[in-house]
């Protein structure tokens, strides 16, 4: 599972060749690098992977619900190379 983050800080990075995705809290820095570049055709320079923990909430009505852990890859790319998922495009 693949899935692009797109928050103010990373289209920020995305200019700087960084792109960010949600991935599998199973899968690995080597498997990612695979399926990354089949998928958008690029070369992966270093990936850097970050855990986030679950954890247990109070909804309104004070029962307690639980949200999943999740993982998120920042993947840098050689230069000049760019995923067009995150470009932006330019208003006329």
């Amino acid at each position: 599972m693949i899935k692009p983050v797109f928050t103010e800080k990373s289209t920020r990075l995305a200019k700087e060749g960084k792109y960010t995705f949600l991935v599998g809290v199973g899968d690995t820095k080597s498997g990612l690098k695979v399926l990354i570049s089949r998928l958008f055709d690029v070369h992966v320079k270093t990936i850097k992977t970050l855990k986030t923990g679950g954890e247990v909430k109070r909804n309104n009505r004070g029962q307690n619900v639980s949200r999943f852990s999740t993982k998120k890859a920042i993947v840098t790319l050689k230069k000049g190379e760019k995923i067009d998922l995150f470009e932006e495009k330019k208003k006329k």
